[in-house]
């Protein structure tokens, strides 16, 4: 089994100290270690949108050298 990190319902957090968290939200995942059940009917992918993100233009094309 793998963790499907690109579901909506998984959740990986890191402590102060370094530990990391994986959970996920519905609590479909197999405990030790961590893993997404194979087929799970929970899975959403993580939906990603542009909303609220500014980006650069393209850089323009530079001249032909000579």
């Amino acid at each position: 089994m793998t963790v499907k990190a690109d579901c909506r319902h998984y959740i990986m957090q890191t402590t102060a100290r370094g530990d990391k968290i994986e959970r996920c939200r519905v609590e479909a995942n197999e405990n030790l270690p961590f893993a997404c059940p194979d087929g799970c009917v929970f899975y959403e992918p993580r939906k990603v949108s542009s909303a609220g993100w500014h980006v650069a233009p393209p850089p323009p094309d530079e001249p032909p050298r000579r």
